[in-house]
């Protein structure tokens, strides 16, 4: 059993309540650890504290805040095997999967903390005589990143880095399904780290309860979500009572575009990397495919050869493509999708689900293939985030551009085309925050991870997500005296 505490100023300290939020194996459903069910007086502890720490580090360099964050990094590496086996074992993603996680966490502070480097300001010519003008970027203060399930470690890391490089200090809300290996990265921190007490605090519980405190206190002064749209929503209405800023990186519902010039091959493996990685759990997944129709069925036969090649079952096993959903609202949340599609017209063209499957009670989903000839089907509009792919026929580009911007979402699309007037008419008219062009999934950390519509504002990665983490002081210097 693993049992964690909140990290409150610099100490491991149980909730006010006593009481805890059990975590559950997805393989089995059985209880494999515990955490603090956080109430609104942790949260003020935390933010307190947070408050108290950000006075000194903001006036540490930013190269020293950045020193900080690679022996965090080096603690995470240090770590790698322990971390990647709790988080198989509280997630279910495949064990190589974990591991690229941590890998990839390490290399979020990584990148922060070089950036220390790269914090401008700008010079702006005045109207007065003897008069220096110019604009630079301060810390927000005390922040607040709250992380999503399905990437929890990787998700704080890129939160973290990027919070305290700047100035700021954070206080992480790990996910009530998958808390686990973060808390454990926060036991860490206390006992192996130089971190200065408070300036990143760790505080678990219900986002009603433990969330709603910490985004509604007059305290914080940025929010930065990582989660549902419904819950971004929430946090947005909550922080405008103080006029809070937010980071919102929300849900997506990635259209797959391909042309009848693709490379066929590559764009089907492409499109089951991209959708079944993680069991489906990605924002930025293949989440519903345009196919041209004079290579449809070939594509579509392509692609059920290709589905069929995965495996499903122990994440711990080696050779496991794919291992069991978060838990099991997720599992019902799907099927309930699959039949309302198929009453909306769908129909399923690959169904790998066993008769017998690794054990009785996980939460397993096999990937499946269902045909649509709708694009309003429920499988083409609402998020899935799962190993569920709807596919639909499309009679040329122009159709399917329209079918893809005919949504709520505009987090990430592909398209497969040698067809450059394509490609270049995708760039500018696509309605999403990331395109992918013949090529899987996986943004850079140098770039930018940025959705449009209710896929969220503000966004991640790059000069630009570190900019979030910044707000600008003008500052008019006179010295005609």
């Amino acid at each position: 059993m693993y049992t964690f505490k909140n990290l409150i100023d610099g100490k491991l300290v149980p909730s006010k309540s006593g009481e805890v939020i059990d975590v559950l194996n997805p393989v089995n459903n059985e209880v494999i650890g515990s955490v603090p069910k956080g109430t609104k007086e942790d949260a003020q502890a935390a933010l307190l504290s947070s408050q108290r720490a950000q006075r000194d580090w903001r006036k540490l360099t930013a190269k020293q805040r950045g020193d900080y964050l690679i022996e965090l990094a080096e603690l995470l590496m240090d770590n790698k095997e322990e971390l990647s086996d709790l988080l198989t074992t509280e997630h279910g993603k495949p064990l190589h999967e974990a591991i690229g996680e941590v890998e990839g966490a390490a290399g979020f502070l990584r990148y922060a903390a070089e950036s220390a480097r790269r914090i401008e300001g700008e010079i702006v010519t005045s109207e007065m005589e003897n008069e220096q003008a110019w604009i630079q970027r301060v810390p927000f203060g005390v922040t607040v990143g709250i992380v999503a399930w399905n990437f929890p470690l990787a998700l704080a890391a890129r939160k973290i880095g990027n919070a305290l490089v700047c100035g700021n200090t954070m206080i992480v809300k790990p996910p009530s399904e998958t808390p686990l290996t973060v808390m454990r990265f926060g036991e860490l921190i206390a006992g192996k780290s130089s971190l200065p007490a408070g300036v990143l605090n760790f505080i678990t519980g219900s986002g009603r309860v433990v969330g709603d405190a910490l985004v509604r206190n007059q305290i914080v002064k940025l929010v930065t979500l990582t989660g549902s749209t419904n819950a971004g929503l929430e946090v947005f209405r909550a922080a405008a009572d103080n006029c809070v800023a937010v980071r919102l990186e929300l849900g997506g519902k990635a259209p797959f575009i391909v042309m009848d010039d693709a490379d066929l091959d590559k764009a089907v493996k492409c499109a089951v990397i991209s959708r079944f990685s993680n069991c489906g759990q990605i924002c930025t997944c293949n989440e519903r495919m345009y196919i041209h129709e004079n290579v449809y069925e070939e594509f579509k036969q392509k692609l059920a050869e290709e589905t069929k090649k995965l495996i499903v079952g122990d994440p711990k096993a080696p050779g496991t493509d794919i291992g069991p959903k978060v838990n099991r609202a997720e599992v019902d949340k799907i099927h309930q999708m699959v039949q309302k599609s198929l009453e909306e017209g769908g129909k399923i063209l690959l169904d790998m689900t066993p008769n017998v499957k690794p054990t009785q009670n996980g939460n397993w989903l096999y990937p499946m293939i269902v045909e649509v000839d709708d694009n309003k089907n429920e499988l083409m509009q609402k998020e899935t985030f799962g190993p569920v792919l709807p596919i639909m026929k499309v009679k040329d580009f122009d159709e399917a551009l329209l079918f893809a911007n005919d949504c709520d979402y505009g987090l990430s699309a592909y398209l497969f085309t040698n067809n450059a007037k394509n490609i270049m008419r995708a760039v500018n008219e696509l309605e999403f925050g990331e395109v992918y062009t013949n090529r899987e999934n996986g943004e850079m950390v140098n770039a930018f991870h940025n959705g449009y519509k209710l896929s969220g504002i503000g966004g991640e990665d790059g000069k630009h997500g570190l900019e979030g983490y910044l707000q600008k002081k003008t500052v008019y210097m006179n010295y005609n005296y």
